[in-house]
C-alpha cells in the first residue's frame, strides 16, 4: 500500500529527523513524502535537514516540499544581504537579518559556517526559493501556516500561507476539504483530538520539536494519510530551547 506521510516543522532537528525516518516511517519510494516547512533555524543543523532532503530527492523518492515563513525570513536576509554595500570595509547587519537571527537565524548561520546570509551557498537558497506554498492530495489542503478564509480566494493571499496563526475554515472555499498545517505548536492531546474528531476542520501537527522542556511538546510528528495514523519520534537533538516565534 502507497503511504502519504505529513511532517512538520523539523527546525534543524536532523537527528530526530533521521530517526523518525528511519525508525518509524521507512518510506519507500512510491511513498509520498509531504514537508511543511520550516526546515531551518532553532535547531542545531539546519544545513543537515536540508541536505537529508535533497539526498533524498536525487534518491528519486517521492517529495514535496512546502515553505515555511523561516525559509522566506532566510531568502529574504539573503537577498537584502547580497544588495547591502558596506561603509569603509564595515557590513552592517541589515534589519531584516537582525530579525531573523532572533528567531532562530542565528543557529543556521552556523549550521552553514556563514558569518552573514550571503555567505549561505546559493543551492540552498535557490532551493528554498523553488518551495512550494501548498499542495492537495486526497481530501486535505496541506500548508505550512494556513490559509486566509476572509478572501474570497484563500489561495490568494501567500503570505498567509506561511504566517497566518489563526483562522476559521470555510470549508465551501476549499471544496469542503480538511486544512493540514503547521506553523502553531500544540501539546500532543490536541493532535490527536484534531486528527481524529471529524467535525475538526483543520490539523495542526506542529508539535514544537525543540520545546525540550515543556510537557506534551518536544516531539516530531508524522501523520499518515490513508489511515490517519500518527507517528511521534521525541527529540533527539542538543537544543538550547529559547523563547521564539
Amino acid at each position: 500500500m502507497i503511504k502519504k506521510w505529513v511532517i512538520p516543522d523539523i527546525h534543524g532537528c536532523v537527528d530526530t529527523l533521521k530517526i523518525l525516518m528511519e525508525n518509524q516511517i521507512k518510506p519507500n519510494k512510491n511513498d509520498h513524502l509531504i514537508f511543511l516547512g520550516d526546515y531551518i533555524d532553532r535547531g542545531p543543523d539546519s544545513k543537515g535537514v536540508i541536505d537529508y532532503i535533497m539526498e533524498m530527492q536525487r534518491n528519486e523518492y517521492h517529495i514535496t516540499a512546502l515553505l515555511g515563513n523561516h525559509e522566506d525570513y532566510c531568502v529574504k536576509a539573503f537577498d537584502e544581504d547580497v544588495k547591502h554595500k558596506g561603509f569603509l570595509g564595515f557590513r552592517a547587519k541589515t534589519k531584516i537579518q537582525r530579525e531573523w537571527e532572533i528567531y532562530g537565524g542565528a543557529e543556521a548561520l552556523q549550521s552553514f559556517d556563514a558569518e552573514s546570509p550571503k555567505d549561505i551557498p546559493e543551492k540552498y537558497i535557490e532551493w528554498m526559493r523553488n518551495l512550494d506554498y501548498y499542495t492537495e492530495v486526497d481530501n486535505f489542503i496541506i500548508v505550512h501556516a494556513g490559509l486566509n478564509f476572509k478572501e474570497d480566494n484563500p489561495f490568494s493571499d501567500k503570505r498567509a500561507m506561511i504566517w497566518i496563526r489563526d483562522f476559521k475554515v470555510d470549508p465551501d472555499k476549499i471544496s469542503n476539504k480538511k486544512v493540514i498545517h503547521g506553523h502553531v505548536p500544540v501539546n500532543l492531546e490536541f493532535i490527536d483530538l484534531s486528527i481524529n474528531n471529524p467535525d475538526y476542520r483543520f490539523i495542526d501537527l506542529d508539535n514544537g520539536v525543540y520545546f525540550n522542556d515543556r510537557a506534551g511538546y518536544g516531539n516530531l510528528i508524522a501523520l499518515e494519510l490513508t489511515e490517519m495514523k500518527y507517528a511521534i519520534q521525541s527529540l533527539m537533538d542538543d537544543v538550547t530551547y529559547r523563547q521564539q516565534r
